[in-house]
């Protein structure tokens, strides 16, 4: 009797050190982390440390009441394990319920598909300026296409790597969903939704700037095709977005996505007849043109087109998320890239070498009459029915944004929900969108500059999207599992972003007020 008293004894006292021991780590800890000196342990920053009984029970009333509507349970131990003390993501997400998976229903991707859908992002219809930066860069335009083609693919890994974290046990979680969430959780304690403000702010600016350029090519292209009618550039993308406007009256893109694979194949196919064309007058070929040297003053403008044309990294979370082996994930950006890299250098290099110092903007408009109008035409068709993607996705994060219901556990925004009853568009959600279109009709007619606008946007939003944020996630997320070289290509490409982001915005916006004041047209 006396020995198991002894027994339970020191029990509790044992268990009482151990809890005051972890109890002053973590507040320990928690200080550093609030101060900014160092990032949150992985018990602080992901929630696996060992707690106290009374915080262990107060967690799984916590999780039975978020799980008490959800179907299926959840034992208390895959509960506790996916538990997130910083709060960001989805909670429910978090956690694996012991039963059948909640997300069964959810179709998944191969890593084929995946690797489709990425494809379609950087070798689409922008590749057709590629060749203009090829006539401010030379050689070394050459280069950043595949240096930026590298840097891209290592960025958009990162990125997948922020939302992952070790448990106690050395497995990678996923505790994280979205672009959004590992801006949060690089921000907290201290601002723990600057980061997720900052990332909205960046997806609007370029899905918006996507959306009119789209406007504007179309406007460009027609326009080119057809130069004898008494139809300015600007009249015709008032035609394009006369076309567009029936965007703000559809619920879903299931009508539009059925031609989105004609779309890209007629794309594919177009690169292919501009390709040979220009084989065809190899002989003439003006290889002397070629610089080693650059234009200081458009080779920024150069780097802005280049960076545009491979950001992916927006959607590259949720792709993982629905990929059926997210494993292969790695290796689908390193094909998708590689190619990338290979068909647009050999793109840019072909054309400019056909044309040469006469290479315009939109490269196409260098062809002749009888192919240029048939090419445009097919050209056009993309890109209005590519318009409807990035529309959707800027309406999306306006409307949870700035006109959240909070029925879905998220914030309110400051004005009333877009949707009611039965999901019927209110007026004001109408509003918006309409809004959203004649937005971007008026800036691709009072802006009209196709290659401008797609370096001010890849200076602008590409560069932090892609090289900035993902690199620094990374080094205050994973700081203390990477390894020296790891930190040193985080901060070259950080330090490089930046340089290039900042000179690339300049000499944009210097471009478009040149043009804009001496009435430069395409």
């Amino acid at each position: 009797m006396a020995h198991l008293i002894r027994h339970k004894l020191s029990n509790k006292l044992t268990n009482a050190a151990h809890t005051v021991s972890n109890k002053s780590q973590a507040k320990v800890s928690g200080v550093f982390a609030r101060l900014g000196f160092q990032a949150a342990t992985n018990e602080e920053g992901v929630g696996f440390a060992e707690c106290d009984d009374l915080d262990y029970d107060y967690r799984q009333g916590m999780q039975m009441d978020v799980l008490q509507g959800d179907e299926g349970g959840v034992s208390p131990e895959d509960g506790d394990t996916h538990y997130q003390r910083d709060g960001t993501g989805d909670r429910r997400q978090s956690f694996k319920p012991s039963g059948p998976s909640l997300d069964e229903d959810k179709p998944q991707i191969t890593s084929w598909e995946a690797g489709w859908n990425v494809t379609n992002a950087i070798q689409g219809m922008f590749v057709l300026g590629l060749p203009y930066a090829i006539l401010h860069g030379g050689y070394l335009g050459l280069f950043l296409i595949i240096f930026a083609a590298a840097v891209c693919c290592y960025t958009g890994k990162i990125l997948i790597a922020c939302l992952y974290e070790e448990d106690e046990d050395g497995v990678r979680v996923r505790v994280r969903d979205t672009y959004v969430d590992v801006a949060n959780a690089c921000c907290a304690p201290r601002f723990p939704r600057l980061g997720g403000h900052v990332v909205n702010v960046a997806q609007i600016i370029e899905l918006v700037m996507t959306c009119i350029l789209y406007v504007v090519v179309s406007g460009n292209l027609m326009y080119n095709s057809f130069p004898g009618l008494p139809v300015s550039q600007k009249a015709w993308s008032v035609v394009a977005a006369a076309a567009l406007l029936p965007c703000a009256f559809l619920k879903n893109l299931k009508a539009v996505s059925k031609f989105s694979l004609l779309c890209t194949l007629a794309h594919f196919v177009i690169n292919v007849l501009v390709i040979a064309y220009c084989l065809s007058r190899a002989r003439e070929w003006a290889w002397e043109k070629v610089k080693f040297y650059i234009d200081v003053k458009k080779f920024p403008i150069s780097i802005g087109i280049i960076v545009f044309s491979y950001t992916s990294q927006i959607f590259l979370p949720s792709l993982e998320g629905n990929m059926q082996k997210p494993s292969e994930f790695h290796c689908m950006m390193d094909w998708t890239h590689i190619a990338a890299c290979v068909l647009k250098g050999l793109f840019a290099l072909v054309a400019y070498l056909t044309w040469a110092d006469a290479t315009k903007e939109v490269i196409t408009d260098n062809l002749p009459s009888a192919i240029r109008a048939v090419v445009n035409l097919f050209l056009v068709a993309k890109a209005l029915l590519s318009y409807p993607l990035p529309f959707f996705a800027a309406v999306e994060v306006l409307e949870k944004s700035l006109f959240g219901g909070g029925g879905d556990g998220g914030e309110r925004g400051p004005f009333p929900d877009c949707y009611g009853p039965g999901g019927r568009l209110k007026s004001w959600g109408l509003g918006l969108r309409v809004a959203l279109v004649v937005f971007t009709l008026l800036m691709a007619v009072f802006v009209p500059h196709f290659a401008l606008l797609m370096g001010l946007t890849g200076s602008l939003t590409g560069a932090g999207l892609c090289f900035l944020l993902p690199s620094l996630f990374h080094l205050k997320l994973q700081w203390r599992q990477l390894l020296w070289h790891h930190v040193f290509f985080d901060v070259a490409i950080f330090v490089i972003g930046g340089i290039c982001a900042i000179s690339g915005l300049i000499h944009s916006v210097e471009g478009l007020v040149e043009a804009y004041r001496y009435n430069i047209h395409d």
